[in-house]
């Protein structure tokens, strides 16, 4: 049902702005009209964000006084649905009431548009670029060097952002890279190879999933090595969050860790297997992973995840990484004995991602799913991390 026209005039702030206002540290009130299901879900926030969810049906008849006591009086209060439909109505009947109210542009849909990018710090040559997707917590990367780019764990939503940028760059995109079969979002590998002419890079282990690609694709396993430009990208097979999962060391600087090691967390084990045993023996597999190929590599290296969760917090920069030799001393996981992790990890894992076999399906090939099916099937967060919270200690 389309929600009534407001006769009020509206404004609309773009989702940009919003999420410039959060960055900036500014103080943000906002309504959600959205239903609860959906809001505890997945929300806009921040620690300098106040939100208050009303769903949009109880405010059909106007705005009560016991209402307008919850909600925020913000500069303005910025209120919030999927769409921007039912929200811009609900501001204007805030405007009525006297609140300074403005709607959000194109919902949550709008805001699971935003796209960043950044660099970063890192000791090599190349430029080693990372899309950041605040709403769903998504990191990709583009690594380029003397003409020629790799981009890993690239999004379909978004492959025209990695093709401007690697023009913009003077780079030619020479890889498409997925670390694993994600279960969060829909990946763009045979998109961007479709657009480019770069070859789809996928871990070995990965194809017996069941891999049903229409495009030719490379596999690359433990031990092998993209050539990019003038750098090297080392492929480490670290299995554990799935039995693919591939992370790959950049210039012996940076270690694209997909969902294996987080800045905050480790992976979680269980979206893979059919069973809770097949998830302890991954989560075992994960300690053997972490034990035996990245907790041994030089303290400096940057670890640069796919994902980054609420409780993550960005470098100075605003890039998600972490020299592994600080986790090591942050992250009480890395230390622990096997039995110890393994029970630690399954103690308290997060729901699994929404709609994550739908997404795993259309990521193998095995089901056809349009842009817009793709886009609306990732709406919301990543949960691939073992825990909510923070593993580490600051």
């Amino acid at each position: 049902m389309d929600a009534p026209e407001s006769n009020t005039e509206v404004e609309s702030i773009p989702p940009e702005e919003v999420k410039q206002r959060i960055d900036n540290g500014e103080h943000v009130d906002i309504l959600d009209a959205r239903a609860e299901s959906e809001f505890e879900e997945w929300q806009i926030d921040g620690d300098n964000v106040e939100i208050v969810n009303i769903p949009y049906f109880e405010l059909l008849e106007g705005v009560s006084d016991e209402q307008l006591e919850r909600i925020p009086k913000g500069d303005p209060t910025i209120v919030v649905c999927a769409k921007g439909g039912s929200s811009e109505y609900v501001a204007g009947q805030l405007l009525e009431e006297g609140v300074n109210a403005a709607n959000l542009g194109a919902g949550m849909k709008g805001w699971a548009r935003i796209y960043e990018y950044r660099e970063l710090e890192v000791d090599t040559e190349a430029t080693v670029a990372q899309y950041q997707r605040p709403s769903s917590g998504c990191l990709a990367y583009m690594v380029v060097s003397d003409g020629e780019a790799a981009v890993i764990d690239p999004l379909r939503a978004f492959v025209d952002d990695y093709i401007a940028d690697a023009r913009a760059m003077g780079a030619e995109i020479r890889y498409a890279v997925d670390t694993h079969i994600h279960a969060d979002h829909v990946s763009g590998v045979r998109e961007l190879a479709a657009e480019t002419g770069a070859r789809v890079v996928l871990p070995e282990p990965a194809v017996e999933r069941g891999i049903e690609y229409d495009i030719d694709y490379q596999t690359v396993t433990d031990g092998d090595a993209l050539s990019v430009g003038a750098i090297e990208v080392d492929v480490l097979h670290t299995p554990g969050h799935t039995s693919g999962m591939t992370s790959y060391l950049v210039d012996d600087a940076v270690l694209l860790t997909g969902d294996g090691l987080f800045t905050e967390s480790v992976a979680r084990p269980d979206l893979e297997g059919a069973n809770n045993e097949a998830a302890r023996e991954a989560a075992a597999e994960l300690y053997d992973t972490l034990q035996s190929k990245i907790l041994g590599l030089n303290e400096d290296v940057l670890i640069a995840p796919a994902h980054f969760s609420d409780a993550a917090t960005p470098l100075e920069d605003g890039t998600y990484a972490a020299r592994l030799g600080d986790l090591k001393t942050r992250m009480d996981a890395l230390s622990m004995g096997r039995d110890e992790f393994v029970e630690f990890i399954l103690s308290d894992m997060p729901p699994r991602p929404s709609n994550y076999e739908e997404i795993i399906g259309t990521n193998l090939g095995q089901q056809a799913t349009d842009d817009e099916e793709a886009f609306e099937l990732e709406l919301g967060p990543n949960n691939c991390a073992a825990s909510s919270d923070a593993m580490t200690s600051n």
